[in-house]
């Protein structure tokens, strides 16, 4: 069950960051971010912002570097909360910030907005008719954009969306109309294959763990469903696929077309791989040991006095 987050569990300590819009001028969009370590990303991510969104919203996880310094150097509405999941954080968000724009827009520290798709928004939003907007976010690796993209909910009227409290893989549920907006964003991803790799090992042992205590899925899995319940078809049914690496290789490399991007696209398409495999191999050995117990000893950071706390 999702762990209900109200007024009483708000801590005292902390000055509350101002509650201005961030910049009355821009576009009725609310910019709301996770954030773990991200000082590499936030000079760039707000600076892509700025002038554009009304408001930005970070929530934090005890950042060790200085996520929270740049963000409250930029006017950003930070708290931080202890992460227990990505949909318990996105839902948090969504739900408990106080959020004054008509519109929500879900990023990542590490992605960009593209001038193209600013101006689409802007003309967007004034829609009537519309409660949701999925945007194509274009992937990069190693510092090559690579030609291969991803079709996510990311824009919605404020109050739409719910994540249902899901580990990992968490995506925006909105019920009402939704269309395509035709412009990109830009996924930077890590700076470096050595910060790419540790956040995919952390990721394939969420993942494993989210299997192994049998969490819900972020969408009921069907073969024959939209993209995202043929995702999570597909990752219920992996293990007792035959050739599934091969033909998960061949996938990303000649259908997603990322043989397109040379070397690149071949190492990412190899990599995609061994992130599966490796999700794989620590389920089975949970499943084996019957248990799981993390030996990391390099945690997050403490509470920041400058912010609230929940």
């Amino acid at each position: 069950m999702q762990e209900q987050v109200g007024p009483s569990e708000r801590l005292t300590t902390g000055a509350r960051p101002r509650t201005r819009p961030w910049n009355d001028d821009a576009a009725p969009i609310a910019v709301v971010m996770l954030a773990l370590n991200e000082a590499h990303n936030m000079e760039a991510v707000l600076e892509n912002l700025r002038g554009w969104a009304r408001e930005v919203f970070l929530v934090d996880s005890y950042s060790r570097d200085r996520t929270v310094d740049i963000a409250l150097e930029r006017g950003v509405y930070v708290v931080q909360r202890r992460f227990r999941g990505f949909g318990d954080q996105w839902d948090f968000a969504v739900h408990q910030l106080p959020i004054t724009s008509p519109w929500t827009m879900k990023l990542d520290p590490d992605e960009r907005l593209s001038p193209e798709l600013k101006d689409e928004i802007r003309h967007a939003v004034s829609a009537t008719n519309v409660d949701a907007f999925t945007c194509r976010i274009r992937l990069s690796f190693m510092g090559r954009t690579l030609p291969v993209r991803l079709t996510l909910t990311r824009l919605w009227r404020t109050g739409k969306a719910s994540f249902k409290g899901v580990s990992v893989n968490e995506h925006a549920h909105v019920d009402g109309v939704t269309r395509e907006l035709k412009n990109e964003i830009e996924h930077h991803d890590s700076p470096n294959l050595d910060h790419w790799l540790n956040k995919q090992n952390k990721y394939t042992t969420a993942e494993a763990l989210s299997a192994f205590e049998g969490r819900a899925l972020a969408a009921t899995p069907r073969l024959l469903g939209n993209s995202l319940e043929r995702r999570m078809w597909l990752k219920r049914h992996f293990q007792k696929m035959p050739l599934r690496y091969t033909t998960m290789f061949l996938y990303h490399y000649i259908v997603l077309g990322a043989s397109r991007a040379g070397w690149v696209g071949y190492a990412w398409s190899r990599l995609r791989c061994d992130v599966y495999r490796l999700w794989e191999y620590k389920l089975r050995e949970m499943r084996m040991s019957g248990s799981y117990s993390s030996s990391e000893q390099s945690g997050p950071g403490s509470p920041d006095p400058r912010v609230p706390q929940f």
